[in-house]
């Protein structure tokens, strides 16, 4: 074997190519937890109701103002939830989107989040 790696592959290249994949890696890991660490609004409902959901997109609150609980129109407050909550995971999404995409030079890298 040629002194410094693989025959052809020029060792010296490799092992920078070897750091930067370990540099990446751990930017991504450290991405990861900084995004599962943030939390998220969605509001509805002029904030009538406002669901909170974690970096990663699980929802950890509710909260509905009381005056728009009208037992005769459930079906309204069932409306304003999911708008709030949807609103909450989309920009969810939308911020670890922005913030891999930082980091990935735009890329899109399938299963990374």
């Amino acid at each position: 074997m040629a002194k410094g790696g693989f025959p052809g592959m020029g060792g010296g290249n490799m092992n920078n190519l070897l750091k930067q994949a370990q540099k990446f890696q751990k930017q991504m890991e450290d991405l990861q937890k900084d995004l599962e660490e943030k939390t998220f609004e969605g509001k509805a409902g002029g904030g009538a109701v406002v669901a909170v959901a974690n970096g990663k997109k699980q929802l950890i609150d509710i909260k509905i103002d009381a005056e728009v609980v009208d037992p005769d129109d459930i079906e309204m407050l069932q409306d304003l939830i999911l708008t709030a909550c949807n609103a909450a995971l989309k920009t969810a999404e939308a911020e670890t989107a922005n913030e891999m995409g930082k980091l990935t030079g735009g890329m899109n890298i399938p299963g990374l989040f």
